[in-house]
């Protein structure tokens, strides 16, 4: 008798009481720890962005290409790389070249822009954590992982939830999923930290407040 033949004698006897019957397994694990308010759970977001040392901004929607603008002109930005379905608006104050998402761009040529921007595709207060999928406004995986320094902008409320299991119910398994926890970062043998070794060196994520403006207009 095989080695394999053994090994799955042993399963089909370990299964043979069960007739054939699908068990249901019971998941009782929490799907968000405490009971926040939505004004919580966006400052718990913010307090673990900074924990994971991504530089944190917030502004309401009419201030968002100022706060763009602002921000490129602070890091010295002359390029900026700009996803397809990203909003012009956005970027209509940014004193910058604006690089389209090309398939043929080089990562030698990506390497040698200055700042990306993008949208994301849902945020978890729980961890500080970002999460893209690779839609319009957040192009492909490679313009957020070669270029030194991403811009990331996050609608709040809307794009923030508590926990993994929420966001994992709003994400699309098939698509490109890219999670990002703070700026790439890696420790030697001696835990000396390096960062940009997998990824931009520079986090920075605007916590954009749709409804601040709306209470402006209002």
């Amino acid at each position: 008798m095989s080695s394999r033949e053994r090994i799955l004698g042993r399963v089909r006897r370990a299964l043979a009481d069960t007739q054939g019957e699908d068990t249901p397994i019971e998941r009782t694990y929490l799907r968000e720890h405490g009971d926040r308010s939505v004004e919580e759970t966006v400052e718990l977001l913010a307090e673990n962005l900074a924990d994971y040392r991504a530089i944190v901004h917030r502004c309401a929607s009419a201030d968002l290409a100022a706060t763009l603008a602002g921000m490129l002109a602070a890091r010295g930005a002359k390029t900026v790389l700009v996803p397809p379905g990203l909003e012009p608006a956005w970027l209509a104050d940014a004193d910058t070249e604006q690089i389209p998402d090309r398939a043929e761009s080089t990562p030698h040529e990506l390497d040698r822009i200055d700042s990306v921007v993008t949208a994301c595709a849902v945020a978890v207060a729980e961890t500080g954590t970002i999460v893209l999928d690779g839609g319009p406004d957040q192009g492909r995986r490679r313009i957020t992982l070669v270029p030194d320094h991403h811009i990331c902008v996050v609608r709040v409320p809307d794009q923030v939830v508590s926990s993994v299991p929420q966001a994992l119910e709003r994400l699309d398994p098939v698509r490109p999923l890219t999670w990002i926890s703070g700026p790439s970062a890696t420790s030697d043998i001696e835990l000396d930290r390096v960062e940009g070794v997998h990824g931009p060196r520079t986090l920075e994520v605007v916590l954009v407040d749709s409804q601040a403006s709306e209470d402006v207009n209002s």
